[in-house]
């Protein structure tokens, strides 16, 4: 049986003001964190430490753990609006679009976006959260990291102690330089062959499982070694050609496997939902509560699996979620001067990419959202359904559409967890989207009216490498017919029980990002046959409950080890932006 969730003093105004200040902090550093490097850590864990240490100034050192989960997914929901934003729209400055493009558009494709997101993710939480068998290392992290703040003892010792030195690692690397970014880098033509030097993606790859990983970094292997280096070699094509077939490859084998979980997992189960809400009595309620509960656990219900209720969309849930889905593609398509199909097509494809950055984040705690805004771009340009700044506009929404999903999807991942109401973690992050849409967009136009469109691109004040490939892709798929072969692979594969989004990330990521999370799972590998020899000679029971504990400390270090670097990410990047603004 579940247990009863109540939402009572989960969302609540203290709550939401601690929440809705630290979004404005978290999403204006993370633009800045975003275009500066190029990179944006989760903020879930440093959002979920804030909380909880605010809640408990405010309420005498008490504080529900519920309602810090609450208050953090308010607070780190505006965080990847503003990596949505900040990974594609500087890619119009660089090609001198900048006049193009003014507040009230970046603002509507940026609400927009949040609006889609919530529609997805409200239909797609049952499916990832209760019935897939996804780790979602991160919102994982950040229930361990919230129960480790409460609770007295060794825990939090371990927890807090792999943090600090993740922290202090971070810090000497990034903000002091004393330690490289990269080891054992070599000079291959088309790879960026290297160890990151990142406790964070070694936790990782140690969360994410050692049989994924093993996926994933075959399909890195296979992609740079065999296609880029070997094909080269062997004269089939250049070293740029081989790029463009597997960055095509790869955007092909994830969207392949976003479609068949759409067609295989997601309609047939929405069908069976509307089939067994027929005949039940009909509530009459408010847009807000039907788009808020929507696939979302029914207060005060109580049910045991498989049975009706919880989570089970009736028509009305379709009908409100469906009328915001409208509403963002009508508001769209006024602003942005998208044709109605356009609109439509994109809304659709936008609920394809959000299952596919669901799919993961759960399984590998990395959500390329660049990419994914950049497959819907590159399949409406294909098409012929738009062009110039329009397919920009098109990016970006699918950027924090997917941005917003990975970062929902985390926090339904912790409140499934903790026991906390999914619907007041839904309706914290439509507050903290919306919040993080205006504040990101506010930045991002005070960073380009101080610094000028130049400022924007390789080798200038803002690097902002992902707008900068979106820039450079804008011209078209790099390679059809590679993209079609894995739009197919990936769907087949996926049919057939086969992780294909993992190996499609490993095929278009860095190849030093999938050797780092492969290093990560070896030492997952390493700690399990240790543990496994010392424990040899105990009883059968002994041996259990020494492997939940064993499995425990992993989970807390690498947890840990997760929060600290990113923590101190976040730190860095309000002190430049501080010194910046100074």
């Amino acid at each position: 049986m579940r247990t009863k969730r109540s939402s009572e003093g989960q969302l609540t105004v203290r709550g939401l003001v601690i929440g809705v200040i630290g979004c404005v902090v978290i999403t204006a550093s993370s633009i800045y964190t975003a275009l500066r490097m190029g990179a944006l850590p989760w903020p879930i864990i440093f959002a979920a430490i804030i909380s909880l240490f605010f809640l408990k100034v405010l309420g005498g050192g008490k504080a529900s753990l519920n309602e810090a989960n609450v208050t953090h997914t308010v607070m780190s929901s505006g965080a990847m609006v503003a990596g949505g934003l900040a990974f594609t729209i500087p890619g119009a400055w660089m090609l001198g679009m900048a006049e193009q493009i003014d507040g009230l558009q970046l603002l509507v494709v940026a609400v927009g976006g949040v609006l889609l997101g919530l529609v997805c993710t409200a239909l797609l939480r049952r499916h990832f959260i209760e019935d897939a068998d996804l780790r979602f290392p991160i919102g994982t992290a950040a229930a361990e990291t919230l129960r480790a703040g409460a609770a007295p003892g060794n825990t939090g010792r371990k927890l807090f102690g792999a943090m600090g030195a993740a922290g202090l690692y971070a810090l000497l690397r990034d903000g002091l330089g004393v330690l490289p970014r990269m080891l054992a880098a070599l000079p291959i033509p088309g790879v960026t062959f290297g160890i990151y030097n990142s406790p964070m993606s070694m936790a990782v790859g140690f969360l994410v499982g050692t049989g994924a990983v093993l996926v994933w970094f075959a399909g890195a292997v296979a992609a740079n070694f065999g296609i880029i280096v070997g094909g080269s070699a062997a004269g089939l094509w250049d070293t740029v050609t081989a790029q463009s077939i597997v960055a095509s490859l790869g955007m092909g084998l994830m969207m392949g496997c976003g479609v068949a979980v759409i067609v295989r997992d997601i309609v047939p189960k929405g069908f069976k939902s509307l089939r067994a809400a027929r005949g039940r009595q009909r509530k009459s309620e408010g847009l807000l509560g039907l788009t808020a509960a929507a696939a979302l656990p029914r207060e005060g219900a109580v049910r045991s699996e498989g049975t009706a209720g919880d989570g089970r969309l009736s028509k009305g849930d379709v009908g409100g979620l469906g009328l915001l889905a409208a509403l963002a593609a009508l508001a769209i398509c006024a602003v942005c001067g998208l044709a109605p199909h356009v609109s439509i097509i994109v809304v659709l494809l936008t609920f394809v990419t959000c299952a596919m950055s669901a799919q993961s984040v759960g399984q590998t705690g990395i959500d390329p959202m660049e990419i994914f805004g950049l497959i819907v771009l590159l399949l409406v340009a294909l098409f012929g359904g738009a062009a110039g700044v329009q397919l920009f506009f098109i990016a970006a929404l699918v950027a924090v559409a997917c941005g917003l999903a990975g970062d929902v999807m985390n926090d339904f991942q912790a409140g499934h967890l903790l026991g906390t109401s999914a619907r007041s973690q839904w309706v914290g992050q439509a507050i903290g989207g919306i919040v993080g849409a205006c504040v990101a967009v506010a930045v991002l136009q005070v960073l380009l009216a101080a610094y000028g469109a130049e400022a924007f691109g390789p080798n200038s004040e803002f690097v902002a490498a992902q707008a900068s490939v979106v820039a450079t892709m804008v011209g078209g798929i790099p390679s059809p017919v590679a993209f079609f072969i894995g739009l197919g692979a990936g769907f087949g594969l996926y049919l057939v029980g086969f992780p294909a989004m993992m190996l499609g990330l490993g095929v278009y990521l860095p190849f030093y990002m999938s050797l780092t999370a492969f290093l990560g799972a070896l030492a997952k590998l390493l700690y399990d046959g240790i543990r496994k020899r010392r424990d040899g000679k105990l009883s059968e029971e002994e041996r259990a409950a020494r492997m939940r504990a064993h499995d425990e400390n992993g989970l807390l270090i690498a947890s840990g080890l997760l929060g600290g670097e990113s923590i101190v990410g976040i730190v860095l990047a309000l002190a430049v932006a501080a010194s910046a603004l100074a």
